[in-house]
């Protein structure tokens, strides 16, 4: 994997939008594209309602995942957000990292964070933060 991600602005201000619309819990969705860029997002809802951990329902993410086949899209990545700590991989994200060839990014929807959209790299327990290229193409 390289050590940037390229992804369209109004996707990145998608998942924006999404932390910020449920302030107390994790937001969760999935993210993908064509040609190593991403171009669409896949909110999903956050089955434990924790402001701590997400997850995707399976019925859910196998609904979207066939979405995203049907129009032709590769997966490309998972979002979450991180309500009240930094928005930088915790030891569950970690563990959980069951895409290692996906980008994860997390979010964080406190108006004051000095970097609230933020990418990494899950692999084998290594955690490598990522530069986001904004295409506008």
């Amino acid at each position: 994997m390289a050590d940037l991600v390229q992804v369209r602005p109004e996707i990145l201000e998608e998942m924006l939008q999404h932390a910020r619309s449920e302030p107390r819990i994790e937001c969760c969705g999935l993210l993908a594209g064509r040609d190593g860029v991403i171009t669409a997002i896949f909110p999903a809802k956050n089955a434990l309602a924790s402001a701590t951990a997400y997850d995707i329902a399976p019925r859910d993410l196998f609904d979207l995942f066939r979405t995203m086949r049907e129009q032709g899209l590769a997966h490309m990545g998972i979002y979450h957000s991180h309500p009240s700590t930094e928005n930088a991989p915790s030891a569950r994200d970690i563990e959980q990292a069951y895409y290692p060839d996906q980008v994860y990014f997390i979010l964080s929807p406190r108006l004051n964070a000095p970097n609230p959209v933020r990418a990494f790299s899950i692999r084998d327990r290594a955690v490598q933060e990522l530069k986001i290229e904004i295409v506008a193409q």
